[in-house]
């Protein structure tokens, strides 16, 4: 059982409203109190789904509504420990299930896309498959490897989600050439200070099968809009 979902079975305890509720009635979100038991109830359901878990949701209202009413667990506390690991082992082998068809699905998104980009005017393919088009040329020095940069950026899916953005952020972003994605590095190296390209990363020059964080699945690939405003000494 992952920490994650230890935490949202301790919040449903902790916050759940109603003692007997079940999806099946009419739910009425008026007050403060009912507005904001539902926004935890959504990001509870939320952390499950991302968990992997298939959750019974009567008996998961069941528990909330005997914890919340004083009663005592209807399985034995003997038998809760091997239910909870069992319960923990078939939700990772969801997840891992579940990762592994994402990967396979964005793997070939992203071939299909590279192939179809690689056509269109501007678009410079690699011999190690990045691509990238230049919106401005600068004139300034290319940065090596060792090099430190200052940069604006954003960073976006293939279906438009943008997962991060120094510009969102406010303020441009440092850090060493050698010490970012294989997309980034290779294309820093050719850059100019003053440049701005628009990268399209394969998964395997990005975060390949592992992904990053919530937003950037398994063999995802990345498009980036970056600007290189100077070499850091």
């Amino acid at each position: 059982m992952s920490a994650g979902l230890v935490a949202v079975m301790g919040w449903s305890l902790l916050w759940a409203q109603e003692k007997e509720t079940t999806l099946k009635e009419p739910v009425k979100l008026d007050t403060v109190n009912q507005k904001g038991s539902y926004i935890i109830g959504h990001n509870i359901g939320g952390q499950l789904k991302r968990e992997g878990v298939e959750i019974d949701l009567d008996a998961l209202l069941l528990g909330i509504g005997e914890a919340m009413a004083g009663k005592k667990m209807g399985i034995p506390p003997k038998d809760a420990q091997a239910v909870m690991q069992e319960f923990g082992r078939l939700a990772q082998e969801a997840q891992a299930e579940q990762k592994k068809n994402a990967g396979g699905k964005n793997l070939a998104d992203a071939k299909k896309f590279l192939a179809d980009n690689a056509k269109k005017d501007g678009i410079i393919t690699t011999k190690s498959g990045l691509q990238y088009e230049v919106i401005k040329d600068g004139e300034g020095a290319t940065p090596k490897a060792t090099d430190k940069v200052r940069t604006h950026y954003k960073g976006t899916l293939l279906d438009g989600t943008v997962f991060d953005s120094s510009y969102d952020r406010g303020e441009p972003a440092e850090f060493p050439v050698g010490g970012v994605i294989k997309g980034w590095v290779e294309a820093l190296q050719l850059m100019k200070v003053g440049s701005k390209w628009k990268l399209y990363i394969p998964p395997d020059l990005g975060y390949g099968e592992r992904g990053a964080g919530e937003d950037i699945g398994p063999n995802a690939l990345l498009t980036f809009e970056i600007e290189l405003l100077d070499i850091v000494q």
